[in-house]
């Protein structure tokens, strides 16, 4: 049986794997983004990028265990990237994931609600000015 690497897709079978991986990516990252922890986490990266693990373990109100937890799915969702730096290991945010969920989800429906709550106001409007 052929290796994942050694197959040669074609047509729609490529494009239909590449959909698959960047959904499951995509699912791993809206995973990550679900729980406050982890959300803190990114916050406090945001905040102050390149720490270690003790000096997150200052800033946030979570054990040592647990925080080392929620940065291993971070890392898997590739939305913190570790560095070493001589014996330090370092975390930086990486805004890469969280720019392709703006794009995919978010900026696309920008417009539509934009037009959304022009409609909305126009129809409250027309509700005010119509006799009871």
């Amino acid at each position: 049986m052929a290796s994942c690497h050694s197959l040669r897709l074609r047509g729609a079978d490529k494009y239909a794997t590449v959909w698959l991986h960047i959904r499951y990516h995509m699912d791993v990252v809206f995973k990550a983004l679900a729980d406050p922890n982890r959300r803190a986490l990114l916050d406090q990266l945001h905040l102050q990028n390149g720490q270690t693990l003790n000096q997150l373990c200052r800033h946030l109100r979570m054990t040592r265990q647990g925080i080392t937890k929620h940065l291993g799915l971070l890392i898997k969702a590739n939305l913190v990237v570790p560095l070493w730096r001589g014996r330090e290991k370092l975390h930086y945010l990486n805004p890469a994931p969280l720019k392709q969920i703006s794009e995919r989800w978010i900026d696309k429906h920008r417009a539509d609600c934009i037009r959304a709550l022009t409609d909305l106001t126009k129809g409250l409007d027309a509700l005010k000015t119509e006799p009871n």
